[in-house]
C-alpha cells in the first residue's frame, strides 16, 4: 500500500498524505488536486475506489463503417477517451458486410436511450443517399455529429479533414521530386471525400504542372478502399505511365506497393507511393510509407465537444469544422528517374496537422 501511495503521489506531484485523503474521501483537498490524484490512478492502472468512480452521464453511440482499416479504431479510441473523460459511456457500433446497416444500428442505439450519436464516414458522405434519415433522427430529439463527409441538406455539426489541401501537399511533394506523371487512386466517386480529393488533385496538377482537368482524367482511377482496391487502381495507373501514385488511404497505398512489385518495379526507385491517414504502424511498413496524416486527435476531440454542446442544449450554428492535414515524408517516395529533386523536404512538412483549423466549408 505504501509503495502504491508513493507511485500515485509521484505521478500526481502531491504528497502521500494528500493521496491518502483523496482515496479515503476526506475533505480539505482542492478540486484540481483531487482530479490530479484520480488521473494518476487511471494512468498507473489502479482502479478507483467505488465511492470515487464517476457515474455515467449517459451512453453515446459511435457508428463506424468497419474496423479493418486501422484509422477507424484510432479515431474510435480518441472519441471514446474524450467521452469517458466527460463522464459518458461510449458504445461502439460497427457495420459489417451482410450485417447491420447504419439505420439498424441507429435504431438500436436510440432504443437504448443514448444521449447522442457520432457517425464516422456514414451515409452522410454518400451523395446518392437519402439525407432524410438524419432529419428523422433530429425529430426524435437525438443530438448527433457527422465525421468525414458533408451534406448541405443536413443541419448538424460536421467534422472533416481538408481533403483538397491534402492532395495539394501530396502533388507538391511529388512534383518537387521531379514527377510529372502522377496518378490518383481513390474510392467510388459518389462519396464527398472522394470528390473533394479529385478537386484538390486537379487544382494542384494545374498549379504545379499546368494540366487541365481534362488532361488529368486518365490519371484518376476509382476502386475500393482496400488493399486489393489499391492494387487494382495502381496497376491501371502504372500501365498508363505513372511514376507516382497518390492513394486515398494507407490500405490502398499498401496495395499500390504490391502492384508495383508484381510488375517488377521497385518502390520508391521506380514508382513513388503516397498514402492517406497515417494509420497506426504504417511507419513500419516496407518501405515506410510517405503519407498524409489525418488529424485524428483534434478531429475526434472536436466531434465530442460539438456533441456535448448539442446534448447540453447550447449547439453552435450548423457548420463544417475543417482540419488541416500534414505531409509525413518517409521512404516510399523518391526522385523520378534522371531528375534532380527540387529541394526535397525531410521529416514532415505541411500545414500543421497537430492543431488543425476550423471553419465553415465553402
Amino acid at each position: 500500500m505504501t509503495a502504491r501511495l508513493a507511485d500515485i503521489a509521484a505521478q500526481a506531484g502531491v504528497s502521500e498524505a494528500t493521496v491518502s485523503r483523496v482515496l479515503n474521501g476526506r475533505p480539505g483537498v482542492a478540486a484540481a488536486t483531487r482530479e490530479s490524484v484520480l488521473a494518476a490512478l487511471d494512468v498507473l492502472g489502479y482502479e478507483r475506489p467505488v465511492r470515487l468512480r464517476q457515474r455515467s452521464a449517459g451512453l453515446v453511440g459511435l457508428i463506424t463503417p468497419e474496423l479493418e482499416n486501422p484509422i477507424f479504431p484510432a479515431l474510435a479510441q480518441v472519441i471514446g477517451q474524450a467521452l469517458t473523460r466527460q463522464g459518458y459511456t461510449p458504445v461502439l457500433a460497427t457495420q459489417t458486410p451482410g450485417g447491420s446497416t447504419e439505420d439498424e444500428l441507429t435504431e438500436m442505439l436510440v432504443d437504448r436511450g443514448v444521449a447522442g450519436i457520432i457517425f464516422v464516414s456514414g451515409l452522410h458522405a454518400d451523395t446518392s443517399a437519402d439525407m432524410q434519415r438524419y432529419d428523422q433522427l433530429r425529430g426524435q430529439g437525438v443530438p448527433f455529429v457527422l465525421v468525414d463527409g458533408f451534406s448541405p441538406k443536413v443541419r448538424a455539426p460536421f467534422i472533416s479533414p481538408d481533403d483538397r489541401a491534402a492532395m495539394g501537399l501530396a502533388v507538391t511533394h511529388l512534383v518537387s521530386l521531379g514527377h510529372t506523371r502522377i496518378g490518383l487512386a481513390l474510392g467510388p466517386k459518389r462519396f464527398v471525400p472522394v470528390l473533394r480529393k479529385i478537386e484538390g488533385f486537379q487544382q494542384a496538377m494545374r498549379d504545379r504542372l499546368g494540366l487541365t482537368p481534362e488532361e488529368t482524367e486518365e490519371l484518376i482511377q476509382h476502386s475500393l478502399y482496400t488493399l486489393e482496391g489499391g492494387q487494382a487502381a495502381a496497376t491501371a495507373l502504372i500501365d498508363r505511365g505513372c511514376t507516382a501514385v497518390v492513394c486515398a488511404s494507407d490500405m490502398m497505398a499498401l496495395g499500390a506497393i504490391r502492384a508495383a512489385r508484381q510488375q517488377g518495379l521497385r518502390v520508391p526507385q521506380d514508382v513513388s507511393v503516397v498514402g492517406f491517414d497515417d494509420s497506426p504502424l504504417i511507419a513500419f511498413t516496407d518501405p515506410p510509407l510517405t503519407t498524409i496524416r489525418k488529424p485524428v486527435q483534434p478531429m475526434g476531440q472536436a466531434a465530442v465537444r460539438a456533441l456535448l454542446e448539442e446534448i447540453g442544449g447550447t449547439p453552435a450554428p450548423p457548420s463544417e469544422f475543417v482540419f488541416l492535414p500534414e505531409l509525413v515524408v518517409r521512404g516510399s517516395t523518391a526522385s523520378a528517374h534522371g531528375v534532380q529533386p527540387r529541394g526535397r523536404a525531410s521529416g514532415s512538412a505541411g500545414s500543421g496537422g497537430s492543431g488543425g483549423s476550423a471553419g465553415s466549408a465553402t
